[in-house]
């Protein structure tokens, strides 16, 4: 029987994403006021703040919510949807989030609100562009823009949000598991 090292940290945040983005199959689009209320991009600012590796930063948070887009996507539509119209700026703007994550050096409340008030003006501003070029409710001006921008205030609430109550929980989870386990600090490896 050969000795491997697992790396225990990322497999716990692997763990995490993939439990929190599973929580956007919970339909709460029938709430009013709820919609865009997910663990999205608090997903994004946890794996850009945690993972060492940049390369999983990106890749881990951006591939759960491809997959839990396809899942939707098939509960929603009856069919299996690789992207959908107006993809590019929403991965696009949870790329970013990443990289605003990655700014997170030390985890406290205050550097996850600001974090999270800056993934949601990102998404603010650049899923916003497609509906105000592509649709037919805004003009295409900047006071079309304008008027897309408003539009999407309450949206953006809830997905602050979400980013707050989610990022509590992922945050939060990891730093108390943290000062249990030495072994889910940073370079820490156990052999199996």
């Amino acid at each position: 029987m050969s000795l491997q090292k697992i790396n225990l940290r990322n497999s716990i945040l692997i763990l995490m994403i993939i439990i929190a983005s599973a929580a956007r199959l919970i339909n709460i689009n029938h709430l009013t006021g709820w919609g865009n209320f997910t663990p999205v991009g608090a997903m994004a600012l946890f794996g850009g703040a945690y993972f060492s590796d940049k390369w999983k930063a990106y890749l881990v948070p951006l591939f759960a919510l491809f997959i839990s887009d396809i899942a939707l996507d098939y509960i929603y539509f009856g069919k299996f949807m690789l992207f959908y119209s107006g993809a590019l700026p929403v991965y696009a703007s949870f790329a970013i989030m990443v990289f605003i994550g990655t700014y997170i050096k030390k985890v406290n409340v205050a550097n996850v609100v600001l974090g999270s008030l800056g993934a949601v003006l990102v998404h603010w501003l650049i899923t916003d562009i497609d509906p105000w070029l592509q649709g037919t409710m805004y003009a295409r001006s900047f006071y079309g823009y304008g008027e897309s921008l408003i539009a999407a205030i309450p949206f953006e609430k809830s997905m602050l949000l979400g980013n707050l109550i989610y990022g509590a929980v992922l945050f939060g989870g990891f730093e108390l598991a943290k000062s249990k386990f030495e072994v889910l600090r940073v370079g820490k490896e156990i052999a199996v």
